[in-house]
């Protein structure tokens, strides 16, 4: 297969692709950290009652939804129209990352809030949700070079481009947090959700609504793979359980 050949105009687009990639990888993903540990009482959208109910409703399904539309065959013409059409397949980790970080940052910014506190623990308790709420995003920060944040990160695209070479995808995962679960990711995103210290019913939703797409959503993402590495993933699905799980369930069928 012949190398491409990119102009210096096609690198030079490819680094802003990737600036913009970090940046909003940045803001989204420092809105969430924020958001979660406060409570989502920090939002800045405008709306009360029911209105706030519906445009956070919408908040909240956009994610999950363009997430795994995204990630599909069909949805992935739609995030090609982001660059032009000769870079769009080589930028696509760059182009999904960007997309991704960009919806985080929708939902925690524009997020209406209620103004209303469940709970909030105090004394070592809140010491107790503090130190679990950072080591679960230590925990992401972990899977996620354990799947290669070249992908996750969204730079393997962009600097492929900038280098003048076709980008080099991995294969699945397998080693790290890989070796104890086969979504790791996902469960350690579950657990920021969880472990934040202030319970509002904002918290609530977001923790029900997405805990219940970091089940779902790998199920559509491991089809993919099976249809992609056929025999190899089929048997890692045999040997490596889907979640983590104690050593004495590990042989239990």
């Amino acid at each position: 297969m012949s190398q491409p050949t990119y102009s210096l105009r096609d690198r030079t687009l490819a680094v802003g692709y990737g600036v913009l990639c970090h940046a909003s990888f940045l803001l989204g993903v420092g809105a969430m950290v924020f958001g979660l540990h406060e409570g989502l009482n920090n939002g800045l959208g405008p709306f009360r009652g029911w209105s706030a109910g519906l445009a956070n409703a919408i908040l909240l399904l956009q994610f999950p939804l363009l997430h795994s539309f995204l990630l599909g065959k069909r949805g992935a013409p739609y995030l090609a129209r982001m660059a032009p059409a000769h870079l769009a397949r080589p930028l696509a980790t760059t182009l999904f990352a960007t997309f991704a970080s960009l919806q985080l940052l929708v939902v925690f910014l524009l997020w209406s809030p209620s103004g209303v506190v469940l709970w909030e623990p105090s004394g070592p308790l809140r010491i107790a949700f503090q130190v679990a709420y950072a080591l679960s995003w230590v925990a992401v920060v972990k899977t996620m070079s354990d799947a290669g944040n070249a992908t996750q990160m969204g730079y393997l695209g962009w600097l492929a481009v900038a280098r003048g070479r076709p980008p080099s995808y991995p294969s699945f995962p397998r080693e790290g947090s890989f070796r104890v679960c086969r979504q790791p990711i996902y469960f350690a995103f579950a657990l920021t959700l969880w472990t934040g210290p202030i319970w509002t019913p904002d918290h609530l939703a977001v923790a029900v609504l997405w805990t219940a797409y970091c089940v779902v959503g790998p199920l559509l993402k491991e089809e993919r793979y099976r249809s992609r590495y056929g025999e190899a993933f089929a048997r890692y699905q045999a040997e490596v359980p889907f979640f983590p799980r104690p050593s004495f369930l590990r042989g239990a069928k």
